[in-house]
């Protein structure tokens, strides 16, 4: 019944329009705020911002306000986490759009066949976009491979988990030509950051990962 019910929802024109052009909307906002207010953030982070919106919209565009912008007035674990999450959540979010796309809509494999092949896409995106950074930071190769493991491991296979799962559950057997395909995939890519967000909490408050910068110290 809750599956039948998600899936009208999701299939509606009005809920899909209304969605696109929320968005829209929330995606312009991002891109105007970090020109014009928050040049100072890393390119990258920026590049995690963009996406982060463009997957999640305006739950995307909150987190980013929360925890994203230089104007922040303190840093608090909640917020390090937030970055912590997004920055997973950008990697992955790209991963399993590639992933489930080849898997599901063109290979038509099996489910297990979508959800292992996803998840070896979205950890590898996650994994590079952990990875690539600390090279150019100048941290050997060897030493970035197992920092990234030891660290994003556990957020990247709670997120996927939950996202991969979701997506299987509610549009598992829409085609690639069906709107409940799409709808799904954006649905099940929220569901996983809503989820490893009190993960990465918890992985910032043990020291296991770092929480990204804090956005207010790169001001001026």
């Amino acid at each position: 019944m809750v599956q039948a019910l998600l899936r009208n929802v999701l299939t509606d024109p009005a809920v899909l329009a209304g969605w696109a052009a929320l968005v829209a909307v929330t995606l312009a906002i991002t891109v105007y705020d970090l020109r014009t207010n928050n040049a100072e953030l890393a390119p990258l982070m920026q590049f995690v911002w963009v996406l982060t919106v463009l997957y999640a919209g305006p739950l995307g565009l909150a987190l980013y306000a929360y925890a994203g912008r230089t104007q922040i007035s303190q840093d608090s674990l909640w917020r390090r986490a937030g970055r912590s999450v997004a920055h997973c959540f950008s990697g992955c979010g790209l991963g399993e759009v590639v992933g489930i796309v080849l898997a599901a809509g063109l290979l038509r494999l099996s489910t297990l066949g979508v959800a292992v092949t996803t998840f070896v896409f979205a950890y590898t995106a996650g994994f590079a976009l952990t990875v690539g950074p600390l090279v150019q930071e100048g941290v050997g190769l060897t030493e970035a491979v197992l920092d990234a493991l030891y660290s994003e491991t556990p957020s990247i296979t709670v997120m996927e988990v939950a996202a991969i799962g979701t997506d299987i559950w509610v549009a598992g057997e829409a085609h690639i030509t069906e709107p409940l395909f799409w709808a799904g995939l954006v649905f099940s890519l929220s569901v996983g950051l809503v989820v490893a967000y009190p993960v990465n909490a918890f992985l910032v408050h043990h020291g296991v990962k770092d929480g990204m910068q804090n956005p207010a110290a790169m001001a001026g």
